[in-house]
C-alpha cells in the first residue's frame, strides 16, 4: 500500500509542476489552454498505463496466493490421508 501512495504522491507531483510550468510560461492563451489540455492527456495516458500495470501485479498476486493455497490444501489433504492410511 506504501508503494500505491508514493506512484499517487509522485504523479500528482508532476501534474501540479507540469500545470504551473504551462500555466507561468510566456504563451497566449490558446497556447497555454492547448498545452495544459495536451498535458493533461499524456498524463492521464501515464497514469492509465501505471494503474493497468499495478492492477496486473496485483492479479499476479492473487494467482500465485490462489495456487499456493490450492497446494497447501491438496498436501495438507494428502498428509490427513497417510495419516489415516497408516493408523488402519
Amino acid at each position: 500500500m506504501k508503494t500505491n501512495k508514493v506512484i499517487l504522491g509522485v504523479i500528482g507531483g508532476l501534474a501540479t509542476g507540469a500545470i504551473l510550468g504551462i500555466l507561468f510560461a510566456p504563451h497566449s492563451g490558446k497556447k497555454t489552454r492547448k498545452k495544459i489540455a495536451d498535458k493533461s492527456k499524456a498524463m492521464k495516458d501515464h497514469a492509465k498505463d501505471d494503474f493497468d500495470k499495478l492492477i496486473q501485479k496485483i492479479d499476479d498476486k492473487y494467482k500465485s496466493i490462489s495456487n499456493d493455497a490450492h497446494q497447501l490444501l491438496h498436501d495438507g489433504k494428502a498428509k490427513i490421508e497417510n495419516e489415516i492410511a497408516k493408523r488402519n
